[in-house]
């Protein structure tokens, strides 16, 4: 059997959000055709390393060179000289965009770099800034290739950062879709009991500032039926939340259970998915609803609009603002039988286009392209 591809991977962090999940659904995948040594920005954040299987080779790197700071030919020299000792490099996101710089001013025996952008944090969620644009649009010229899950990261990836059609992928994002036609646990969620009266709107999302939950509060709050809200998550916004809440008198009938690891056991809990982020790109909480057979209730932020069945588009709001978004929740939350047809349209939609298999056999020829190892990952059938 050849030697396994070594792989290293430059993530920006290793917390376990959308990124970090499927990479290491493609570690899983690869199984022991490859090992993998992984380098996280925020050397703490490494929550992702427990979804990785037992019977896969990594190792968190230790004392790595550190992938941010101000630019610095030094820097860049031992993330250059770190990177040689690996058949292919994979970088994700702005934190590890120094990696494919390393590459471009000391690219002799560098083995080639796959850049992925997944979307972008709350200081560029109202606009890109030039100069990351720039570097950017630098850096990526010693890029193999740039990948990307949707078609707002594609256009910007083409007219912002001038990269060559033929450089940039997209590989839109898959999930294991079976998973989430199972039956869920009503036990799943902490302090959440299921009750027929109650229309239950969930969410999937980092508590943060960009994902605007407080808007999906006073949204919710403006529904004139019964409503439980149930948001999915942990961060910094908890109590920013809470008193959105509070203000709109819907205490009682938010829970915020906290982070919950196996999504596809809850996400069926819920009649409805909403989002009110200010920033996606091709978010996975849509997939995962829409595998689990929901409706979606959104302002039109990065594919969205796209991604669900067009039985779901009246309920992609127009705009993104408190009464849109209401105004779609309500047309749900007043109709089972809508609820019902519009879930069903996304579920077919979702097996046929996001399964995880079809992501993985993509990013599998693309990063044996680079290596120039056909099969080196998946076996060719």
């Amino acid at each position: 059997m050849p030697a396994p591809v070594r792989i290293l991977h430059l993530h920006s962090t290793f917390a376990l959000g959308g990124k970090e999940a499927r990479a290491v659904r493609l570690m899983n995948a690869w199984g022991s055709r490859a090992s993998h040594t992984i380098v996280s920005g925020m050397p703490d954040e490494l929550g992702a390393r427990a979804r990785i299987d037992a019977g896969v080779s990594y190792e968190i790197a230790q004392d790595p060179p550190p992938l941010t700071g101000s630019p610095s030919v030094t820097r860049y020299e031992a993330i250059a000289r770190y990177m040689r000792r690996f058949d292919l490099v994979l970088t994700y996101n702005w934190g590890a965009i120094d990696g494919v710089m390393a590459r471009r001013v000391f690219g002799k025996g560098l083995p080639p770099v796959i850049h992925h952008e997944d979307g972008f944090n709350a200081d560029e969620a109202a606009g890109l800034k030039r100069e990351r644009n720039l570097y950017r649009r630098f850096a990526l010229g010693a890029a193999h290739a740039l990948a990307v899950p949707s078609e707002t990261l594609e256009q910007i990836a083409l007219d912002i950062w001038r990269q060559p059609r033929a450089k940039v992928h997209r590989i839109v994002n898959g999930i294991a879709t079976a998973l989430y036609a199972r039956k869920p646990d009503p036990r799943a969620i902490l302090g959440f009991t299921p009750d027929a009266k109650e229309i239950v709107v969930g969410t999937l999302a980092g508590l943060r500032a960009v994902k605007d939950l407080p808007m999906l509060v006073r949204a919710v709050g403006g529904v004139s039926r019964r409503v439980r809200l149930v948001i999915v998550g942990d961060g910094p916004e908890r109590a920013t939340i809470a008193r959105a809440a509070a203000a709109m008198g819907l205490t009682d009938q938010l829970i915020m259970p906290g982070f919950i690891e196996r999504t596809y056991e809850v996400v069926g809990l819920f009649d409805i998915l909403a989002l009110s982020s200010v920033s996606e790109q091709f978010p996975l909480s849509v997939l995962e609803a829409m595998a689990a057979g929901l409706p979606v209730a959104a302002p039109p932020v990065g594919d969205v609009p796209r991604m669900v069945a067009p039985e779901n588009a009246p309920f992609i709001a127009r705009e993104h603002g408190v009464v849109a978004l209401r105004d779609a929740i309500a047309a749900l939350v007043n109709d089972a039988d809508l609820r019902r047809s519009v879930g069903e349209a996304n579920r077919r939609k979702a097996v046929v286009d996001y399964d995880e298999a079809l992501m993985i056999e993509r990013y599998a020829r693309l990063y044996e392209g680079a290596l120039g190892r056909p099969g080196a990952l998946l076996p060719i059938a």
